[in-house]
Formats: C-alpha cells, structure tokens, sequence
C-alpha cells in the first residue's frame, strides 16, 4: 500500500490487509535496503494478529521520491505517511540506520508510541572517512565492503556455501544483489546518501533520552558493523524500562541470520507494550 504524499511511500502489510485497530508495528530498513529485509518477522507478526506496516523509506524500493540526506528528513516523511491513518498506538521497529530514524520518530509522531526496538544500533553511528568516500567514488566496491562486514565472518565471505543454514539460499549473495537493486531503480546516490545520513546525525543520544516509553535493544554478538559495544553510550542514555538482547553468533544483518532469534525478541516486547491492547486471537 501507498500512503502519504511528497512523497508517497510504499508500506507491505505482511500480506494480510492492513487493520488500523489491531496494534501496529512499523518496520525501517538500514541502509541500501528496503522491507524486504523484515520479510520474515513481518509476516509472522501479520499473521499472529498483529497489524504491519514495513516501510520504503524515500527514495528506497517502491516509494516515490528522492533519497533523503539526513534521519531527521526521513523521520519525518514516515511521520507524514502514518499521520493520516490515526493510530491509537505503534511498536517502532528499525535496523542500523532505521534504529536511528526510529528514534527521532519517536519524537515526532502523533501516535502514541507503546515501544521502541533498535536492531543492530549505535549512537553516534560513526562511518569511516574511508568507506564515505567509497559510497560516493566507487559505490559497486563500497557495497561489495558492506555485504562483507554486514555478516559474521563466518560466512562473510562470497565463496561459502550455503550462507545460511536454509538449503538453496545464501544471505550474503541475496543481500548483495538487493543493495544492487536499490542502485539500479533508485539511483547510485542512494548509498551515500544513507551512511552521510548516519555518520551526520547527532542527535542520538539526546532522542534515546527523550524516549517517553519503553526500549528494546537486539544486538548481534559477532556484528562487525555496529558491535554491542558500539551501543553502550546508547543504552545508558535510555531512561525508559529497556531490554537488551545479545544474539550470540549474529552479525549485523540480524534478521537474515538469526530470524527466530529476532521475532522471538520483537514478539516478547510486543506482548509486554501492547498488554493494554492486546494482538487479535488467531481462529
């Protein structure tokens, strides 16, 4: 579905239609992605009654518009697209660069917001001079650097087989080849675009402790991007009630690598925020 305008961003609701009474979570993508990467936690939480919506964030994937260049923009064109819905209450679910503009949503929204989940996360998220330069002068070696650092070391590397554990499918090549998609359809800025727009904000720590409800951290303990002890600054700045969950073995691309892990913890936060307003029972 297609809300908002100026731009008109592209939400997938888990594949069920999108109910605005049950409890909503709202997904953000990281960098050089789209909702894509939420598929599998999005559509458990559709069909266990909850309601989704999963985000392109402008200028990514299927919403209009051009590839914003700071995390308050687009914080505040999600807060645009969702203003016309009216949600009673929202669970803020972002990964990497989405964990940051979940953040600064959460200043910003009309709905209430029952819960914030950061995935992956830092504050600063700081990116070396180096690899900027390379999103902006060799952008197809900067995401071959990426795709490598996105995933434990393990089975970081092109040549391992099968890169996941489901037979016939490879999370490495399959992340790669979405970054290049991203490239393709919306332009080559966009990976610039999106690490200026972390390595530039700072105002993370002051929005974590602005937080008016509670927080919930998943981390992975073999993320070489964003590592657990990138989010200390970040934890201790929550004044809220949060929860911090390590998921041994994982690197930054969480919800690819350990998807149980992930839904499980999302899951557990939900049933505790939402307990006033309970998930639909399932038939």
């Amino acid at each position: 579905m297609k809300l908002g305008t100026q731009p008109a961003l592209f939400a997938y609701t888990g594949g069920k239609p999108f109910d605005p009474a049950k409890p909503c979570f709202v997904f953000l993508h990281g960098a050089q992605h789209d909702h894509s990467v939420w598929i599998l936690q999005s559509r458990y939480l559709a069909h266990h009654g909850y309601s989704v919506l999963t985000f392109d964030l402008p200028g990514h994937g299927a919403s209009d518009g051009p590839a914003l260049t700071s995390v308050e923009e687009i914080a505040a064109g999600v807060a645009a697209a969702l203003a016309p819905l009216a949600l009673d209450a929202v669970l803020l679910v972002g990964h990497s660069m989405g964990s940051l503009i979940a953040l600064e949503l959460a200043r910003g929204i009309d709905a209430g917001v029952a819960g914030v989940a950061l995935l992956a996360t830092a504050a600063p998220m700081r990116v070396a001079d180096a690899l900027l330069d390379a999103t902006r002068a060799a952008p197809d070696a900067a995401m071959q650097m990426i795709n490598l650092w996105s995933h434990r070391a393990g089975i970081a590397p092109f040549a391992a087989r099968p890169g996941n554990p489901g037979p016939g499918f490879n999370i490495v090549w399959s992340n790669l080849r979405l970054m290049q998609r991203i490239a393709q359809r919306n332009g080559a800025h966009v990976l610039a675009n999106d690490f200026a727009a972390c390595n530039n904000y700072r105002a993370g720590l002051e929005a974590a402790h602005a937080l008016r409800a509670p927080a919930l951290l998943v981390l992975g303990s073999a993320d070489q991007m964003t590592p657990p002890r990138a989010a200390a600054d970040l934890i201790a700045a929550i004044a809220q009630p949060k929860t911090v969950v390590t998921l041994a073995g994982t690197g930054h691309a969480l919800m690819a690598e350990n998807p149980d892990g992930v839904r499980a913890a999302l899951l557990q936060f939900a049933q505790r925020v939402f307990a006033s307003k309970p998930a639909v029972a399932m038939a």
